[in-house]
């Protein structure tokens, strides 16, 4: 029996399975792309992995992000469970957004692309 007859074979756990070989990942690079591959969106999660952070203290981060450009980031990532939006009840609406599981599982590979390109670039 090769590898992937015996990989394959095997039982899976519903969400938590994880393959061995990379030929056997069911989701591939395009669709984690359209998840965060937008113009704004690594830059947003970047910014996520200090903590909270409110709407004016991103655009204030991202200096060059238009406030629609930020707000369609936003609601993609929030969309896609990569971060998530906390409105307080005062006047006017206070706005929270933080990384969840799925966004804060992001950090080592945006680590990795941040060597990369001091390396390289």
């Amino acid at each position: 029996m090769t590898l992937h007859e015996r990989e394959t074979a095997s039982p899976k756990v519903a969400s938590n399975y994880i393959p061995k070989s990379p030929e056997n990942v069911e989701c591939s690079i395009e669709k984690a792309l359209d998840v965060i591959g937008g113009k704004w969106s690594f830059l947003v999660i970047r910014e996520l992995f200090c903590g909270k952070k409110r709407f004016g203290e991103l655009q204030r981060s991202i200096q060059s992000v238009s406030p629609k450009s930020l707000t369609d980031t936003l609601r993609h990532l929030e969309e896609y469970g990569v971060l998530e939006r906390t409105a307080y009840p005062t006047v006017p609406v206070t706005v929270e957004y933080s990384l969840t599981p799925k966004g804060e599982d992001l950090h080592q590979m945006i680590k990795e692309m941040k060597l990369w390109a001091a390396k390289w670039c």
